[in-house]
């Protein structure tokens, strides 16, 4: 099931007619308080979000389905009419695990919401990855360094755990790009730059863990 809020009744139309006849199952609703009541008789696989919403707009929305053990896992994929690089990072960052631009093609938005149903398939990794005292507990969600939790924002902890899980590989930063941003976002390299700076900031005296490959990206190194 696909959750669609959107208060435009037209663009809430044409997408579940669009995702119906891809033969997914989808609900459209105005507001999230429709979204939530939803949610509380049936979990959705996926939710479209619009972020400018009367009301309680798509960022708090955002806010409240990360916040919540029952539905911080559901990938969200932001619908919206601002396109400025600094509004995809706020949203991304909050945790949308895509973000659209109105005015969109069906085709683009059908692909993405196929990427991300991929993406979001369950996993047979390991839910708890430890590296020189730091460890990431996937099914949580919680990193600790030396036993002590950090608080990381929910890009900084897929980014963390993307490099976890590919200990001692060179990552080009186009590649952790695609992967921990979305496969076409098109911010700009610096995005990774910069959260790979916070992460250092917060590993405190395990920052070296994080290496610089100069000229293409990063690596976790560690024997």
């Amino acid at each position: 099931m696909i959750y669609c809020v959107e208060d435009e009744a037209h663009i809430r139309e044409l997408i579940v007619y669009a995702l119906k006849n891809s033969d997914y199952e989808v609900e459209g609703f105005e507001s999230g308080e429709e979204l939530f009541e939803a949610m509380r008789r049936e979990m959705p696989q996926l939710i479209l979000l619009d972020i400018m919403l009367p009301g309680q707009d798509g960022l708090e929305i955002l806010d409240c389905i990360r916040s919540n053990d029952a539905t911080r896992d559901v990938p969200v994929i932001m619908l919206t009419a601002k396109s400025s690089e600094l509004d995809k990072i706020v949203g991304l960052d909050k945790g949308a695990d895509d973000y659209v631009v109105k005015p969109f093609s069906v085709l683009e938005l059908i692909a993405r919401v196929k990427a991300v149903l991929r993406r979001a398939e369950p996993r047979n990794d390991p839910y708890t990855i430890e590296i020189d005292g730091v460890e990431i507990n996937d099914r949580e969600r919680t990193v600790r360094v030396d036993g002590e939790e950090v608080n990381l924002t929910y890009k900084e902890f897929e980014l963390l755990l993307y490099l976890f899980k590919n200990k001692n590989i060179v990552l080009h930063r186009e590649k952790i790009m695609a992967q921990v941003w979305g496969y076409d976002f098109e911010g700009e390299s610096r995005t990774v730059d910069v959260h790979i700076a916070s992460l250092r900031h917060k590993l405190k005296d395990k920052a070296y863990l994080i290496e610089t490959v100069r000229n293409i990206g990063y690596k976790v190194g560690y024997p």
